[in-house]
């Protein structure tokens, strides 16, 4: 990455984090990921419970790895191999009382709003309320202008990549086009705007100067 392209990401998130501070949510920026992994990890004291939500992005950090070496911490992963889709739906439920989220978020806009589109809406239901506190970590690749082209962003975008990685027998996940499908396995069911919050603080996005995650 060039100079002039951390600059401008530096700048970037520098107005974002402004524009979340006025709706009462924190904000704070990383030039890179290895960085930002660092950085999460320290918020997390012993003790913790930690909700683990489907995000390619804290994947692709090494993230998880790390918090499971932390003392005491308990991670509730429903992501885990060979669990049966009741255990996953029971452990996704057992999240909501976590004292910690962590996931990404689909798009930020630049005046500081989170835009998500979930399949079963465990992720976006977290966001929005039951965790004591919502760590999201976005890469500046996430960033849109405005409202408009975030939701595009998630809709043509996130959407049907996801559905590709997941292996769902989508529309998207055959021609990479959103066509509104009625598909039992659409992914794209539950909008969530966030605007602000109530709880000042509760929510924390940790803005990384890398393309991470779709």
């Amino acid at each position: 990455m060039d100079n002039h392209q951390m600059v401008w990401n530096e700048q970037i998130a520098k107005s974002i984090v402004e524009n979340l501070e006025k709706r009462r949510m924190v904000g704070s920026y990383a030039p890179n990921a290895a960085q930002a992994r660092d950085e999460i990890v320290a918020m997390i004291p012993p003790g913790a419970t930690v909700y683990r939500c489907g995000s390619m992005t804290t994947t692709g950090m090494g993230l998880w790895g790390k918090i499971a070496e932390l003392q005491g911490v308990k991670i509730i992963d429903p992501y885990q191999p060979g669990f049966s889709p009741e255990e996953g739906f029971e452990l996704r439920r057992q999240g909501m009382l976590a004292d910690f989220m962590i996931a990404s978020s689909n798009a930020i806009t630049l005046d500081g709003k989170l835009v998500n589109l979930d399949g079963s809406g465990n992720r976006v239901a977290a966001m929005m309320f039951g965790p004591k506190k919502v760590l999201l970590v976005v890469g500046v690749n996430k960033i849109a202008p405005d409202l408009e082209s975030a939701i595009a962003r998630v809709k043509h975008y996130a959407g049907p990549i996801n559905a590709m990685r997941i292996g769902f027998d989508t529309p998207c996940a055959q021609n990479g086009l959103c066509v509104d499908c009625k598909s039992p396995q659409r992914i794209c069911n539950m909008w969530s705007i966030i605007e602000g919050h109530m709880a000042k603080g509760r929510i924390h996005v940790k803005l990384v100067g890398e393309n991470l995650g779709y």
